[in-house]
């Protein structure tokens, strides 16, 4: 038997490439007489198999009833038909219970909760976003307030600690205070460990955080999600009601569309269970005030920096001071930030980047490397200085005192002695002391006068006689020295 895209292909050979149905055969892989039954036929019919008649359908309806009557296992009921003379086998009846029989329906407790008693946790994951020139998975923190139903969504690209409990900061910051306990699934940021007949072993840090605010960590019993429904729902709300068919462009656009959300949206919606509006039960509220002081949140981390004075993180890299080169540090890592330390001194302080592969440095930090590289240059050339001449270091003293700036003056001329040579400069120098010059311009000065000096011409010797120069002087008239001055004689 062939199905409808098997019998278009048959069509097609046959009508459009001229084959023949033996030809069409071989080519599918079919039998001869099959291809050309349906060469002939002029549209698909598929064969209807007769339906085949059970050993079971006489006693269908009977065992319906006693399903109603009493929930009876697959075997009491095999036996009760067999003794009214069904003679077919056990797995057909287990078979055919397993279709008919409704499925149990696990039962829940519905909790309830006092004012200001009880929040739910979650982390809810949505695809992959942009960041940057990359893409990240894509989670959302939720916290729900049991009382009330007030909801706080925050979106992030890690579920790692320093973000866990900073969403718990700023959702206890948005509530105006905290509430007696929090429940929470088992993710590692809350729950470490679960050991048979024992009570779960939660991790330090969150500890901590709970000890600093008040509240007490619940956890979740292993595969019992239902125990925190509140927020089970909110993640699907979210999802459903904010995320799906909402077009993110980039990850930074995503926050203040959900606090939008959240207060235009979710918070102001009648709720279906309470029947009211979220943020009108918010002041029913019996929330604790919250600390004075903030709770240090970050992760902290043994680093060492690299021969290129870098952290790496997340394979991005970033620059401490160039000093601390292969040193042994301390790495504070914030969701927003990244503070470096080295002796509890902080030497450094980035912008966390979720990007990948980037590489971040702070202008600061290669400027002592440049530094001795700069003097190492400047010692360099000093030393080509004090080669020219014996009296080059002299010479560094007179610039010296004169308050000028000696390395540019030198360096001016070491590069006279790289073009007119090292024995005129040498000679130059000399003459400066002479003329108590010192500077790089009376050096070049004195270099460039050299080169315009010229030798005296030699007589012109001349060994042809037409070659002289043929001259005619006129004899001088000496007559006016005769004339005496007359006016000279009146007087």
């Amino acid at each position: 038997m062939i199905d409808y895209e098997q019998f278009l292909q048959i069509r097609h050979l046959h009508d459009q490439k001229g084959l023949k149905p033996s030809q069409i055969a071989d080519k599918m892989g079919i039998d001869p007489r099959t291809a050309l039954r349906w060469v002939a036929a002029k549209k698909f019919i598929p064969r209807q198999s007769p339906a085949r008649q059970s050993k079971l359908d006489p006693f269908k309806n009977e065992i319906i009833r006693m399903l109603d009557f009493h929930p009876y296992t697959a075997a009491q009921i095999f036996e009760r038909i067999r003794e009214k003379g069904f003679g077919g086998g056990y797995t057909i009846v287990k078979d055919y219970l397993t279709k008919i029989r409704p499925k149990k329906k696990p039962a829940y407790l519905t909790l309830s909760f006092a004012p200001g008693e009880c929040a739910q946790v979650d982390w809810g994951s949505y695809g992959s976003v942009t960041v940057g020139d990359t893409h990240r998975k894509l989670s959302f923190f939720v916290m729900v307030l049991c009382y009330s139903r007030m909801m706080y969504v925050e979106f992030t690209v890690s579920q790692t600690m320093e973000h866990f409990l900073g969403c718990h900061q700023r959702a206890f910051d948005f509530f105006g205070g905290c509430v007696q306990k929090v429940m929470v699934d088992n993710l590692k940021s809350a729950v470490l460990q679960r050991i048979v007949g024992k009570g779960p072993v939660l991790n330090p840090r969150y500890l901590d955080f709970a000890g600093h605010y008040g509240f007490t960590i619940a956890p979740c019993n292993v595969g019992k999600g239902n125990e925190k429904g509140r927020v089970e729902n909110a993640v699907g709300y979210v999802k459903k009601n904010f995320l799906a068919g909402l077009e993110i462009p980039h990850f930074d656009a995503l926050n203040p569309a959900a606090r939008y959300w959240l207060d235009t949206v979710a918070n102001v919606r009648k709720h279906g269970t309470t029947h009211e509006r979220p943020v009108d039960q918010l002041p029913k509220e019996m929330l604790t005030p919250l600390p004075s002081n903030i709770f240090d949140i970050a992760t902290v981390s043994q680093v060492r920096a690299s021969s290129q004075f870098r952290i790496v993180l997340d394979t991005n890299r970033y620059s401490v001071p160039a000093v601390y080169a292969g040193v042994l540090l301390t790495l504070k890592t914030y969701p927003d930030r990244l503070c470096i330390y080295h002796d509890n001194k902080l030497i450094a302080r980035h912008a966390r980047s979720y990007d990948r592969r980037q590489d971040l440095e702070d202008p600061d930090h290669p400027k002592p490397l440049l530094a001795r590289r700069k003097k190492a240059r400047e010692q360099k050339i000093y030393m080509r200085f004090l080669s020219i001449s014996p009296k080059a270091e002299s010479y560094y003293r007179q610039i010296e005192q004169r308050r000028m700036n000696p390395h540019h003056h030198i360096t001016r001329i070491v590069a006279l002695s790289d073009i007119y040579g090292q024995d005129a400069v040498c000679q130059a120098m000399e003459d400066a002391f002479v003329f108590q010059a010192f500077s790089s311009e009376y050096i070049a000065n004195i270099l460039e006068q050299r080169l315009r000096i010229r030798e005296e011409a030699a007589p012109l010797q001349l060994t042809r006689s037409q070659d002289l120069l043929e001259l005619r002087i006129e004899h001088p008239d000496l007559s006016i020295y005769d004339i005496k001055d007359t006016k000279g004689d009146d007087q």
